[in-house]
């Protein structure tokens, strides 16, 4: 690990779990953390990934069985040198184990603890099983997502990855820097069910703005407006249109070679007419013939590439080199 990183030289232990917590910890480690994974010593229901799973590569794993004596000894000798421990058991479990913040402060006084469960501990499902659907249902982001006539899962990626995982990494990092000004510890706590309802916080603007109505596939960023939706294509592929701003709708309709009247681009009434004259443009090529015609410039329109795509296409595929996701974020020391 470069010595160039800022979390170069900060120890972390995670408590090994599934969902949002491998993540903050791949992303502590990818700022330059040394992460020690402890597993329990039978795998089985924790959801230990395969040992090729990105999340967990660069870790270094040990066994040690929590419930016992030895195993809370063994976890206390980490724990006095380290700067941070990451948890993802449901709200209680540590203090069931006699791994209290409490005690963990009594062995190492400057620890940072971050914490996430699924629902919360003020939640009324706290103690309750979920997973990411679950959680975005009840944020009500899960409902916002997909056609009319139906929600559609957007992977895992908001619950977990992008909420849960995100804000946890932040808390740590930003508990981590009050560590090392005073040297007290905390305990940073968030939850896959919170963390979703505070990425949606512009949303709820939009709503209460007058901006954004209540009804999937009916806005600005659901699908609901033409300059902002998928395509389909004359080959059954599909291109992505995301030319929001003016000037950008403007480049658009000028490489479609389509007449359409700009001054409506936000006029729901027109939004059926708009809709119909980019749909059967685009259906008229390809969606490489598309994507070679909007490979530079401002129209933001792209294609939409599958997995096995994304990794060889010459625009994209930088980012899915063996270490290309850890450039994701990068630094250069002046």
């Amino acid at each position: 690990m470069s010595n160039t990183l800022p979390l170069y030289g900060v120890r972390v232990v995670e408590l090994a779990t599934i969902g949002p917590v491998p993540f903050t910890g791949r992303m502590l480690r990818q700022l330059g953390a040394n992460v020690t994974l402890v597993c329990p010593p039978q795998r089985r229901d924790v959801g230990i990934p395969m040992p090729d799973d990105p999340l967990e590569a660069g870790k270094r794993p040990v066994v040690i069985d929590l419930k016992s004596p030895a195993g809370r000894n063994a976890l206390a000798t980490l724990v006095r040198e380290s700067d941070a421990l990451i948890e993802g058991f449901r709200p209680g479990t540590l203090e069931r184990l006699a791994l209290a913040p409490t005690y963990l402060h009594s062995v190492q006084p400057a620890l940072v603890i971050g914490r996430c469960t699924g629902w919360g501990t003020a939640c009324a499902r706290a103690s309750s099983a979920g997973h990411d659907i679950n959680f975005l249902a009840l944020a009500g982001v899960l409902g916002a997502i997909g056609q009319k006539e139906c929600p559609s899962p957007p992977l895992n990626l908001l619950g977990d990855f992008g909420g849960g995982g995100m804000h946890l990494a932040l808390g740590v990092v930003a508990a981590l820097f009050q560590a090392k000004c005073d040297g007290r510890g905390s305990v940073v706590q968030t939850s896959i069910f919170e963390a979703s309802v505070s990425l949606t916080a512009h949303l709820h603007g939009m709503m209460d703005s007058g901006l954004w109505i209540d009804e999937r596939e009916s806005n600005l960023l659901d699908g609901g407006a033409p300059f902002y939706r998928c395509y389909k294509t004359s080959d059954e592929r599909w291109l992505a249109i995301g030319a929001i701003e003016p000037k950008f709708f403007a480049e658009l309709a000028n490489r479609l070679d389509i007449v359409v009247d700009a001054g409506r681009q936000y006029d729901r009434s027109y939004w059926p007419e708009l809709s119909a004259i980019l749909s059967q443009r685009i259906a008229t090529r390809t969606r490489d013939e598309w994507d070679r015609v909007f490979a530079r410039g401002d129209a933001c329109a792209t294609p939409v590439l599958n997995w096995t795509e994304a990794r060889s296409h010459p625009d994209g595929s930088v980012a899915f080199d063996k270490n290309g996701p850890e450039a994701a974020i990068a630094f250069h020391r002046k």
